[in-house]
């Protein structure tokens, strides 16, 4: 006669368990990764050595071609900066115009969550 009290003891346990679950798990994460910026980051890095290298690479080239020493290679490496700045400054306001779509989507979301409860 135990056994059955038993079982329906157990049951009722594993229906509490569920019940704290559901309310104390934290929501699952994200699969995209929010919390860090460090890729955006490097790429930004990244863009700006290359308009640095590039540029005193074409500066170096041309200065051996005609034989101008440092003019060329100051005046493309100044050039090879200011591109690399560009493009960093492009990356930036990609980054800019998701982040406010996210955001636009998220106050929606919440607006109509509002709207219902």
């Amino acid at each position: 006669m135990a056994e059955p009290d038993a079982k329906e003891r157990m049951r009722r346990l594993e229906e509490r368990i569920a019940k704290a679950r559901l309310t104390h798990d934290p929501p699952p994460r994200q699969t995209q990764d929010h919390h860090s910026q460090a890729h955006v980051a490097w790429r930004m890095v990244i863009e700006l050595v290359t308009g640095l290298v590039i540029g005193f690479g074409i500066g170096y080239g041309l200065d051996v071609l005609f034989g101008t020493q440092p003019i060329m290679l100051v005046l493309f490496t100044l050039l090879g900066f200011a591109a690399g700045v560009r493009v960093m400054l492009r990356t930036a306001e990609e980054l800019n115009v998701a982040n406010r779509a996210d955001s636009a989507a998220g106050a929606a979301d919440k607006e109509e969550d509002d709207e219902r409860g």
